[in-house]
């Protein structure tokens, strides 16, 4: 599944060089996780229930082209690896802007965290489901846990 979200940016996002500011990036990127949940019928509201969370333990950003203020952006999600038991994922961003080069690169690496015993979780099977219709990277790999 071909999973992406077009953006029409604000006037926050964008820096005194009139261009968007670096963390902007990684926001509509968070933002793009969230709503692949959601289209995936796992809400926040889900999340909570299950006192789960997830968590970020790298996020490198590479920037290609620049983003102009007023620029609309299309940022789309594609998984890059996950654990045997889920606990673990990568997931890649790419953020195109109005013109449709590529502006940016995000790279995440997660884990879901139980938000009572904080420490990682696996999650329940429920979870699961997430990931298996996701666009997978070419480069996509078995992550695995010590």
């Amino acid at each position: 599944m071909n999973f992406q979200v077009t953006f029409a940016t604000k006037w926050a996002d964008f820096d005194p060089n009139q261009h968007m500011r670096h963390t902007a990036y990684n926001d509509y990127a968070a933002e793009v996780r969230v709503r692949f949940f959601a289209k995936n019928n796992f809400t926040i509201a889900d999340f909570s229930r299950l006192g789960l969370g997830p968590i970020l333990f790298t996020e490198e950003t590479s920037f290609r082209k620049e983003v102009l203020m007023g620029e609309n952006i299309t940022v789309n999600m594609k998984l890059a690896g996950v654990s045997k038991n889920y606990e673990r994922w990568k997931i890649v961003h790419e953020v195109f802007n109005e013109a449709g080069k590529l502006a940016a690169v995000i790279k995440v690496y997660g884990a879901w965290i139980d938000m009572k015993q904080r420490k990682l979780a696996i999650p329940p099977k429920e979870i699961e489901g997430l990931f298996v219709n996701a666009e997978k990277t070419e480069d996509f790999e078995e992550i695995l846990v010590r």
